[in-house]
């Protein structure tokens, strides 16, 4: 690409004068204008490139611009730009199929939505339909989508404005670094956590209970890593009253694990499962609930009130499948294992060692959190200016940080190298020393 710096003006001009932008009071915004991309970088026009650290909104799983995922675009494009969902189309079938042939066993449909919040919106709708009752459940460090249901669902701040849709409870959940239950280890945290869970349920009347939603691994919210038992022990919760058990893995799904699905490591299998982002890195904007069977035959006879004019898109769905192949052939789902267990864990663990703003080090596979501190003994976060400044850095030094409360979420994209990460280290490193 040829520099131009005139177009970074023009583009970032028309942005302020003409594009409403989202989560933000709109006078003071001073976004980053970002021209194209391969891989793990993004770059302006004039030249200036960033490792992305963000993978944008932690949805570019397979890296920027892969070849064959715009390939099959392109090539889709040519034959069949668009379609209504009420028609059966070839792209549409293929990529449900390679998306149940993913999930566990006894799961055989998928309901295709724009992205992850219309998926919970829908899985939501389901479980109300499937069981009769109303409400449901969900925890107050989350983050499920800004669509009516999906955001109260959510428990952080953004769900306060909202708060339009009916017959939601919060419960927290694990968080030993914070532990709401005067929890010291992992077991303690666990069984604490259970017993909050099933105490609300019980107040709160589990016949009228339709779902438990969890995001597998809460990933706004910190990425939270679930201790051992935790979610097996809300399964039970939920056999046990009948309750049905959402698994909301927009954000940790399709690799950003080390694992197809987060959930695939926590001896559990729910009722509905809800996806959007890695399952083809937002290059097309899709999403979706894939449903159990015994959900799935309740609409035989009965009418599913629901549905999307862009429901499995053709050009969605073709990406859907050149990104999945991809990611198979290429072994791009054992390439985020291997580095977060090798490579990305350890050098956060020496960070933590030569930094003593890094309270805690968390994550699996490319999903991970340095949770910053002012002080180590009463763990106070990191002031909101601190972090401003540190994200401010960051960027100037060429990396494209994932900022969220006083966490740097490190979420590079599936296909990230040793090499890439030694150079986000290095940055982060140099980074909170000049904190």
């Amino acid at each position: 690409m040829t520099a131009d710096p005139e177009l970074d003006r023009l583009a970032y001009d028309l942005d302020r004068a003409h594009v409403f932008h989202s989560w933000s009071a709109q006078a003071a915004l001073d976004p980053l204008v970002i021209a194209g991309g391969r891989g793990t970088r993004v770059w302006d026009h004039a030249g200036r490139s960033y490792l992305d650290f963000s993978s944008q909104l932690v949805n570019v799983n397979i890296g920027h611009q892969h070849p064959a995922v715009v390939d099959a675009i392109r090539e889709q494009a040519a034959q069949l730009t668009t379609i209504a969902p009420s028609t059966a189309n070839l792209a549409r079938g293929q990529a449900a199929e390679r998306i149940v042939a993913r999930a566990p066993e006894g799961f055989s449909k998928v309901f295709f939505t724009n992205g992850g919040a219309d998926a919970v919106e829908n899985a939501i709708r389901m479980a109300r339909l499937h069981t009769g009752r109303d409400k449901v459940l969900s925890r107050y460090r989350s983050y499920h989508g800004n669509t009516g249901a999906a955001i109260v669902a959510t428990g952080d701040w953004r769900r306060i404005p909202n708060e339009f849709a009916r017959g939601h409870v919060h419960f927290f959940g694990p968080y030993l670094y914070r532990s709401e239950f005067w929890a010291t280890t992992p077991e303690e945290e666990c069984a604490r956590a259970l017993h909050h869970l099933e105490r609300v349920v019980q107040a709160e009347g589990p016949t009228g209970i339709a779902a438990i939603i969890l995001e597998s691994i809460p990933g706004t919210a910190g990425v939270l890593l679930p201790p051992p038992g935790y979610l097996a022990g809300v399964r039970a919760i939920c056999d046990r009253y009948g309750i049905l058990l959402i698994l909301d893995e927009v954000m940790a799904g399709f690799g950003r694990t080390g694992r197809w699905f987060a959930f695939d490591g926590h001896d559990v299998v729910p009722d509905l499962i809800t996806f959007a982002k890695g399952v083809n890195s937002g290059y097309v904007p899709i999403g979706g609930v894939i449903i159990s069977d015994p959900i799935a035959a309740t609409f035989d006879e009965r009418v599913f009130p629901g549905g999307l004019t862009y429901s499995g898109h053709p050009l969605a769905a073709a990406s859907v499948i050149a990104t999945l192949d991809a990611m198979e052939s290429e072994g791009i789902v054992e390439n985020a294992r291997r580095v977060g267990a090798e490579v990305i864990g350890p050098a956060l663990a020496g960070l933590a060692e030569r930094h003593r703003a890094i309270g805690e080090v968390r994550g699996e596979g490319v999903f991970w959190a340095l949770e910053l501190i002012a002080d180590r003994e009463t763990r106070e976060p990191l002031p909101a200016a601190a972090m401003g400044a540190l994200k401010k850095d960051l960027v100037a030094r060429g990396l494209l940080p994932f900022v969220q409360d006083n966490r740097i979420h490190v979420v590079p994209p599936c296909v990230v190298t040793d090499d890439d990460v030694a150079e986000a280290v290095s940055i982060y490193d140099a980074a909170l020393g000049a904190l």
